[in-house]
């Protein structure tokens, strides 16, 4: 899956915006791959090259969906834990929107009929009746209370390594419970449904 804040959804999809820069440890898409992105569709790489941060040019940052370079620069820097400097490496990724048929339908559809319902209540219990800790439950709540919330905070307000964390927001995501965004998660319209129908059901 690959993240964008939704002000650059439009420009993903009328192909204006075709170019991101990435501060990865290592390369997280390949060419040719064709990537999630939630609500766009699919997003496809076409290139992906290492350049040094000193190297993004003006053109560079409009095609990313910024005004310039320095409003480019200033939300790299947001994102990062040290300072940005000219020398460092980043990725950077040439894309096109691939249509919508990779979409995950089924997280939109928040018609669940009651055995669909017995059956992701089960699953959840089972989960946090084997875990040395209950998790599960509480992780989807949690989402619901605070949407697009950085995970390390999430992690932190239920004293959580901010890494098996999202290891089981992950999971919850398989199950079309949960989306996630470039920064935290929210309940998708299954998991909204699903929390509100066992609330009724107490």
């Amino acid at each position: 899956m690959l993240l964008f804040q939704k002000r650059f959804h439009a420009g993903l999809v009328d192909g204006s915006v075709r170019l991101t820069f990435r501060s990865w440890s290592k390369p997280l898409v390949k060419v040719g791959g064709r990537y999630r992105c939630h609500p766009l569709g699919v997003l496809e790489v076409d290139r992906v090259a290492v350049v040094e941060v000193g190297s993004i040019s003006e053109a560079d940052a409009r095609l990313a969906g910024f005004e310039g370079r320095a409003a480019l620069l200033e939300y790299m820097q947001g994102v990062r834990e040290g300072p940005l400097r000219a020398a460092d490496k980043v990725f950077r990724v040439e894309l096109h929107h691939g249509g919508d048929g990779d979409r995950v339908a089924v997280a939109m559809d928040a018609s669940l009929s009651d055995e669909e319902v017995e059956g992701l209540v089960g699953r959840l219990d089972g989960w946090d009746a084997r875990a040395e800790e209950a998790w599960a439950w509480r992780t989807l709540r949690l989402i619901g209370r605070h949407p697009r919330v950085a995970a390390s905070k999430l992690a932190k307000r239920v004293g959580r390594e901010t890494l098996p964390f999202k290891q089981d927001v992950r999971r919850l995501k398989k199950l079309g419970l949960t989306q996630s965004f470039e920064v935290g998660y929210e309940l998708s319209p299954r998991g909204v449904e699903l929390l509100r129908r066992k609330k009724r059901k107490r």
